[in-house]
Parts: C-alpha cells; sequence; structure tokens
C-alpha cells in the first residue's frame, strides 16, 4: 500500500549529514512507491512555545505560523519520521521547538508509523540514546497507537557530507524502502 511519508528534518545546516540521511530515506521510500514530503524544520517560521495554555482551553496555539502547515502535513500522513543532529546529546532546538508546538494536536497523530534519524560525531552507538527518548516522548508516550518501525543511529559522522560512503547511506535507504 502506497501512502504519505513526512519527514521532518532538524537539522539546521543544509547539506549535512541528517539533511543527506532524510534525502536517502526519501530515495528508498520514492522507491518503494511512496508519496514523500520533506520539510527542513529551520527553514520554517516556528515560534517557541510560551506555556500559556491557550491551546488547552481553545485546541488552537496563539502563534499564527508555520506550524499550521506542518500540523496539517503531519495529520494527513501515514508515517513521520523525526530527523536531528544530535549537539550535546539531545536534538536541535529547532525540531525540540517543533515537538512542543504539538501539544494542541499531538492526540490527533495516534496510530501513524514513525521512523527516527540520528547523527552524531560521536562515535559511541549509546550516546545517541537520549536524543531518541526525546523523540520517543512524543511518540512512543503522547502519540496513542504510533508504531516505532526504524531507527537510524549514524555516529562517527562530524564534518559536513561525512556520512557519504558510509553505510549509513545505505541503511537509511533501505529503511525508506521498507515503508
Amino acid at each position: 500500500m502506497c501512502g504519505k511519508v513526512l519527514i521532518l528534518s532538524g537539522s539546521p545546516r543544509k547539506g549535512g549529514n541528517t539533511d543527506l540521511l532524510c534525502d536517502r530515506f526519501a530515495d528508498g521510500a520514492r522507491d518503494a512507491g511512496h508519496e514523500v514530503e520533506r520539510i527542513r524544520v529551520c527553514d520554517m517560521d516556528i515560534h517557541y512555545c510560551t506555556g500559556c495554555d491557550s491551546c488547552v482551553k481553545t485546541g488552537r496555539c496563539v502563534h499564527k505560523d508555520d506550524m499550521e502547515g506542518i500540523r496539517d502535513k503531519m495529520m494527513s500522513a501515514d508515517v513521520l519520521v523525526f530527523a536531528s543532529p544530535v549537539y550535546f546529546y539531545t536534538v536541535t532546538a529547532q525540531i525540540k521547538a517543533l515537538i512542543d508546538r504539538l501539544a494542541p494536536f499531538y492526540t490527533k497523530l495516534a496510530d501513524k508509523e514513525v521512523y527516527l534519524i540520528v547523527a552524531a560525531a560521536d562515535p559511541e552507538d549509546h550516546m545517541l540514546d537520549l536524543s531518541l527518548e526525546c523523540f520517543r516522548g512524543l511518540t512512543r508516550d503522547c502519540m496513542e497507537g504510533a508504531v516505532e518501525r526504524g531507527v537510524l543511529k549514524a555516529t562517527g559522522v562530524w564534518e559536513k557530507g561525512a556520512v557519504r560512503g558510509t553505510p549509513f547511506m545505505d541503511q537509511a535507504y533501505e529503511m525508506g524502502r521498507s515503508v
């Protein structure tokens, strides 16, 4: 069955390792017949959550920015891919801002298939676990019925483009094909 795949890349470095992995995932998913869209979160106007609780009362955020369009795309997608480079053992501020802004509608993201991609300079696989837990705080604990279908931890990649020629690129492609 072909579906809609939405990739949310939290990399502030255009063409960086996380972006390259997202591109390979997208290639694999397209080759498997899926409709794929990738959003570079850093290119979007996403205000920080202010904790005003307006969304709790009204179901809508007080900010009028790009999150409204992203919300609609997330709700219509069958598959959500969350991706981030790892800075100081967690996801980037940009993708975290997006996650925080999901408060008014995360319950409407039930039953999605989820893939997680993280990339870091650190060569130790376990050093990326905190970043994955940040994503899982949303996908496992808040998005009822969401199923994690794949995780890619690209380790030892710091310089822009360092992920090229590594097995991580093939893993990203195959993960995309498996959608």
